[in-house]
């Protein structure tokens, strides 16, 4: 394989984790990459974690504001499609990444499917109970390549008309860092964000975008069960989809005794906290995919996570039903659990060069037909 530029494109700290294995074995192999920056990362509300993309080295990086708070979504759609539309005219990528099910995504792949930019898809075929299932989908239409994270999501991606020599397993790429042994100690950890207990859990509520007018009260109802049970817990902020105002305003309500929040953290911080935390509670993915491949035991609250996972270790639980949820805490706080691989093993990154190194993957050809 001739060096190849690859432009991975980030909009959140979660798909920064997820696109960063991937980047590291591109580079390694040779490839020239490069980073399109946009989304949550640009938001000091959210930690600025463009500074977490920037630490990577030996890439180019490009920013782009692409909102402000409180912008509708299709606003953003509307944004990232000019702002990356331009960045496209003037700059060739041979192969643009996007992961999951993100707006900004959703926007590039647009953009690359118009101008017959080669953009691959990771963790497409996946399934969720909220409009991002839809952005997925529609990303994975879109896109030329999908780089899945099982065989039932490859499945599903055939299902949507796409070709089967298009689509590659090659596991969730976070757990790859996951994976490995911690870089941190959990000491250094506690250390840079002044986390005062050694014992707690972690949790991560998300705005559900179909369910603005029921959001506050499900955020209040499950933060008031963390605060029933008596429990430490580290608090990450929500995302910045719309109803996230009244999740920070629940958040903002809680005792800062026994909880710390926290808007954004370093990946490699993060891995270590998960590792030992004694429970993950709320509706990010993470309850569902890194932390039944740790052990930890997890709770998933409502539907945004819905029909995703179902590993021994995640409890399903509504947000409204805060008696269920401390129940769980007392009946899960500090199991370990086996190992589940249901979205990889750890070696996504190795799978992802492998195939990139293949002359056939570059030799397709740009115009795709429905597979039947």
């Amino acid at each position: 394989m001739q060096a190849k530029s690859l432009l991975f494109v980030t909009g959140t700290r979660a798909d920064y984790g997820k696109i960063e294995p991937l980047a590291q074995a591109a580079k390694a192999a040779g490839c020239k990459v490069g980073f399109f920056i946009t989304g949550m990362h640009m938001l000091a509300k959210y930690g600025e974690t463009r500074i977490e993309v920037r630490r990577f080295e030996g890439a180019d990086f490009f920013e782009y504001v692409n909102q402000r708070h409180g912008d509708p979504q299709d606003v953003v759609l509307a944004k990232t499609i000019l702002g990356f539309s331009d960045w496209l005219a003037e700059y060739k990528p041979d192969l643009v990444i996007i992961h999951g099910d993100r707006i900004e995504a959703l926007a590039v792949a647009l953009v690359c499917a118009t101008r017959y930019v080669p953009c691959a898809h990771v963790e497409g075929g996946e399934l969720s109970g909220t409009i991002d299932e839809i952005y997925r989908h529609c990303n994975s239409k879109l896109c030329r390549y999908h780089f899945v994270s099982s065989d039932a999501a490859k499945s599903r991606v055939v299902a949507l008309g796409e070709n089967p020599d298009d689509i590659f397993v090659i596991g969730s790429p976070e757990l790859d860092f996951h994976g490995a042994p911690p870089a941190v100690t959990l000491d250094d950890v506690r250390k840079r964000y002044d986390i005062a207990f050694a014992d707690y859990g972690i949790a991560v509520f998300h705005p559900v975008t179909s369910e603005q007018n029921t959001i506050g009260a499900q955020a209040r109802s499950l933060f008031g069960a963390l605060e029933q049970s008596g429990r430490n817990f580290v608090v990450i902020s929500p995302n910045n989809d719309p109803g996230s105002d009244d999740i920070f305003a629940a958040i903002a309500a809680l005792p800062t005794a026994r909880f710390r929040h926290i808007p954004s953290m370093r990946f490699a911080y993060f891995s270590t906290l998960m590792r030992n935390a004694a429970v993950i509670v709320g509706n990010s993915s993470l309850g569902v995919r890194e932390a039944p491949f740790l052990g930890v035991p997890s709770i998933d609250v409502g539907t945004r996570q819905h029909n995703r996972a179902n590993a021994p270790s995640i409890t399903h639980a509504d947000a409204l039903q805060p008696g269920v949820i401390e129940q769980a805490l007392k009946n899960l706080w500090g199991k370990r659990f086996t190992m589940d691989r249901t979205f990889g093993d750890g070696g996504a990154a190795e799978r992802f060069m492998q195939i990139l190194r293949s002359d056939n993957f570059w030799g397709r050809p740009l115009q795709k037909v429905f597979f039947e």
